[in-house]
């Protein structure tokens, strides 16, 4: 099934959900022609983005006195470009290990068209979304300690399992980049990430302009161990040309 065919699939099933006011997965697989694994991907996504709210065995629409805005996170323009651009990195077959973080979950969403890959993250919004494409990679969980700040697992067992593989690439957020440092975060728990950097052959940093010169005290990263930086084509050109100067490939989307 391709792209197109799941995205024209999506919006049929969000209209029908708003026109009849609830539906079923078995009425929509039938209707599609699709097995009810895949419906119910695409009833996952659609409540993702807001457009209806799943029951047992179907999905009703939203009630109309709720701003769907409100109800759920929406990926900014600015994230998801820098997705885009991002996973045209990305080849078939490949095994990447993706960070936790809002930035990096927005990547996932541009894996559809990807074959065959392996992902592992520590992060359960991350594994929650990978398991809703239609292409599903193969999925690892690095386990560990839930740490409810960043939402994600994290110390000895997490560093222990990553340490047992080896990945192509690395995706990770930031809350700032050091122009002096690499990047840098509010959370003090940094060693699954430089683990996962460790164990990665090229390490890809995704993060929007306006964080770029930043100052955070915990530095996540140090320019060593990055290969590319993936911000916005907005970034300003000395800024640039500052990172570049670190031997870092600068993608601006």
């Amino acid at each position: 099934m391709s792209k197109r065919n799941t995205q024209l699939r999506r919006h049929t099933i969000s209209n029908l959900v708003n026109e009849l006011g609830e539906v079923s997965v078995e009425e929509l697989s039938s209707r599609f022609e699709t097995s009810e694994v895949t419906i119910r991907k695409d009833l996952a996504s659609l409540e993702k983005n807001g457009q209806l709210l799943r029951r047992y065995g179907g999905a009703i629409a939203l009630p109309k006195e709720v701003v769907n805005d409100e109800m759920h996170d929406k990926v900014s323009i600015r994230k998801r470009e820098l997705a885009e651009s991002a996973a045209k990195l990305i080849r078939d077959h490949n095994r990447i290990v993706v960070d936790s973080g809002s930035t990096t979950a927005a990547l996932i969403e541009q894996l559809n068209g990807k074959q065959g890959l392996v992902v592992m993250t520590n992060s359960l919004n991350v594994a929650n979304t990978l398991n809703e494409l239609e292409n599903e990679p193969t999925l690892l969980m690095t386990g560990g300690t839930w740490d409810a700040h960043s939402e994600s697992f994290q110390g000895k067992v997490a560093e222990t399992v990553l340490r047992s593989y080896d990945f192509d690439q690395m995706f990770v957020g930031a809350d700032g980049v050091d122009l002096d440092r690499g990047t840098t975060t509010f959370n003090e728990l940094v060693g699954l990430s430089k683990v996962m950097a460790d164990v990665s052959r090229e390490v890809i940093v995704m993060i929007e302009s306006d964080k770029i010169g930043r100052k955070i005290p915990n530095l996540e990263l140090s320019w060593d161990a990055i290969d590319v930086l993936v911000t916005n084509k907005d970034v300003q050109p000395d800024l640039k040309q500052q990172i570049e100067q670190h031997g870092i490939k600068v993608i601006c989307a």
